[in-house]
């Protein structure tokens, strides 16, 4: 604890053992809060004592600091924000409903994993408000009651609650008393609510991108929800892993992931799982997951639990057996393991993303050159030719967030576009590459979620397109076609950028401790 300065304030706190304590203002003190009867998350988002005891019972989403910051963003100090939740849909020609799952705009805000509700945010007063279903006796009685006010004033980080009836009223209130110039923020202005007038000083155009922007980087709360979900995903890619030897069928492989994942709690999957044996693996997003393991030299297991609406995201690739059955997957595993690790180490604060994508490539090219898969020319030719996309064809990575492909700020050039199109075009598809990287992405920023996920793979269909293009000269086809058994191999961890470095979340096994687990279960 630092000395006090003589004249420094000294302000009462009572303890949790009812002592009062006398704490400076310049003291550095570490402060944990309680909260009993309930086992949800807690996170207050601002000082203790800062807080009102109202604020001080609120848990799980800061959604009031998340109100800030979207305001903020806007650049308004006065103005509606209104935003619709995910409302029940039945399927089509169905009695049945789809299933549910949370508008991740709505979820931001209100920190609600409910359906049919609704939010606003008053940006002048910094009021948050949050509208509720209002009670259907009949649907309690079939599917128990939806969400009440009482409750929901309890689990959730808003000023008031109110039934969903009460909504047009108040928006009309706010219309006829709105401050001179002040707008009414929609993020789709198709979503205005029934009844209101056609003429609205409605603006759809500035929330989306503020939001956007606010959702980039992510807060305490935010991180911790990530960092369990990737526990959970760890957990569900080392079951696999200790029972691969016996299993017989990718569909084996789903169902043990979500056995899993379930079982500890994350009910949810933040993608469709992508368990591709064989020349499957070279299918960037296949998920039929149908087909037998037999006489396959390696899955390429792309799965992740979402925790709280949050998302993971990890890929591992690995052998049925404890050992690479063979030199060429062996060669593969190690150059595309090379390409994470080198790109990982690099990444912090200020860092361009796409410059870690360029190294990825520069290492993948060097890695097939030796292989013999490239040929006949120099590096930086081949480099020049684009043909490192035949094999990598996607970006090294993505943000991660209330999506597995997270929104972040709106696009920003980091350096002249004619500079970065003669530089990057290359080794950049930008159909099938996200930001951050992209041309246009910012700098990394502390407090954002990357996954770096560089993969090598044989797709015959590539392959084939690619012996019409110039850059054929530089590909053997034959040794290539060695390897189109393999597949593709893909390894992929989610990397919270800091104010140091980095923090790898992912704790799913690779390399020699993924082999050495299948080893035990063999």
């Amino acid at each position: 604890m630092r000395a006090k300065a003589p004249d420094a304030p000294l302000t009462p706190f009572t303890s949790s053992v009812g002592q009062s304590v006398m704490i400076n203002s310049v003291d550095s003190y570490h402060i944990r809060l309680a909260v009993s009867g309930t086992s949800c998350d807690k996170y207050p988002g601002e000082s203790p004592f800062s807080l009102s005891q109202e604020k001080l019972r609120k848990v799980g989403m800061p959604s009031i600091i998340h109100a800030r910051n979207v305001a903020r963003k806007l650049g308004v100090s006065h103005g509606l924000i209104f935003i619709a939740g995910q409302p029940t849909i039945n399927l089509r020609d169905s009695d049945q409903a789809r299933p549910f799952r949370q508008r991740r705009y709505f979820y931001y805000l209100s920190g609600v994993d409910e359906p049919d509700c609704a939010l606003t945010y008053d940006v002048g007063l910094d009021v948050l408000t949050l509208f509720v279903p209002d009670f259907d006796l009949h649907r309690a009685i079939w599917m128990g009651p939806t969400l009440s006010r009482g409750e929901a004033q309890d689990h959730y980080d808003v000023d008031r609650v109110q039934y969903y009836s009460s909504l047009l009223p108040e928006l009309e209130s706010w219309l006829s008393e709105r401050v001179h110039n002040s707008l009414l923020y929609m993020v789709h202005g198709s979503e205005k609510p029934k009844g209101l007038p056609e003429e609205l000083p409605l603006d759809s155009d500035q929330l989306l991108p503020a939001i956007n922007a606010a959702r980039g980087v992510k807060d305490e709360y935010e991180i911790r929800m990530i960092r369990q979900a990737n526990k959970v995903s760890g957990l569900a890619h080392r079951s696999i892993l200790e029972r691969i030897s016996k299993m017989k069928n990718e569909s084996e492989i789903e169902g043990l992931f979500l056995d899993t994942c379930i079982s500890h709690g994350a009910r949810h999957q933040a993608y469709q799982i992508i368990a591709a044996s064989g020349p499957n693996a070279a299918v960037l997003h296949y998920d039929r997951n149908n087909e037998t393991l037999n006489k396959k030299p390696l899955v390429c297991l792309d799965a992740g639990a979402e925790w709280n609406c949050y998302a993971s995201d990890v890929t591992r690739t690995f052998p049925l057996a404890g050992q690479w059955p063979n030199q060429y997957t062996k060669d593969i595993y190690h150059l595309v393991e090379r390409m994470q690790e080198e790109c990982i180490k690099r990444i912090r604060r200020g860092t361009r993303f796409l410059s870690l994508h360029d190294l990825a490539h520069e290492i993948a090219i060097d890695g097939l050159l030796k292989l013999g898969i490239l040929k006949d020319g120099t590096h930086s030719a081949i480099r020049a030719s684009g043909a490192s996309k035949v094999f990598f064809p996607h970006g090294l990575g993505h943000h991660v967030g209330l999506e597995v492909h997270d929104v972040s700020e709106s696009a920003i050039m980091a350096l002249h576009p004619s500079l970065d199109e003669a530089q990057y075009g290359p080794v950049l598809n930008p159909s099938i590459s996200r930001s951050p990287c992209t041309l246009s992405a910012p700098l990394l920023e502390e407090g954002m979620i990357v996954t770096v996920e560089p993969g090598i793979y044989f797709s015959p269909l590539a392959l084939a397109n690619a012996r019409k293009q110039p850059y054929a000269r530089y590909i053997d086809f034959d040794v290539a076609d060695k390897y189109v058994s393999i597949g593709g191999v893909r390894i992929e961890d989610d990397i919270l950028v800091t104010a140091n470095g980095y923090e790898n979340l992912t704790t799913a096994p690779k390399g020699e401790e993924m082999l050495a687990i299948i080893r035990r279960s063999t």
